[in-house]
């Protein structure tokens, strides 16, 4: 669902989101962390972190992100015991993790 899981612009960010689906719905959590970054110029990592550690975590709602900002800045904030995620960015070698670091 477009911005509540999934959000994609040229301005601010790209994002896919997981985790319990009527949170991600009622609080639109991927079109907020784009928003956050467009009206409020927080930087990907601090939107993310908001939205999925706060805002969604206080209405109960469990899950996580993996976002990358135009600038190619990752964040892969979740609140949950783990998360399955990984990129990849040219040049680069692929990132995996599960647990936090």
């Amino acid at each position: 669902i477009i911005g509540a899981v999934t959000w994609a612009d040229n301005q601010t960010c790209a994002s896919s989101c997981t985790g319990h689906g009527e949170y991600f719905i009622r609080y639109c959590v991927a079109q907020d962390i784009a928003a956050r970054m467009e009206y409020k110029k927080q930087p990907l990592e601090n939107a993310a972190n908001d939205v999925v550690n706060k805002v969604l975590k206080q209405a109960g709602g469990e899950g996580g992100v993996i976002g990358i900002d135009r600038n190619g800045n990752i964040a892969m904030p979740f609140n949950t015991p783990g998360m399955y995620r990984g990129y990849y960015l040219e040049g680069g070698k692929p990132v995996t993790a599960i647990f936090e670091d």
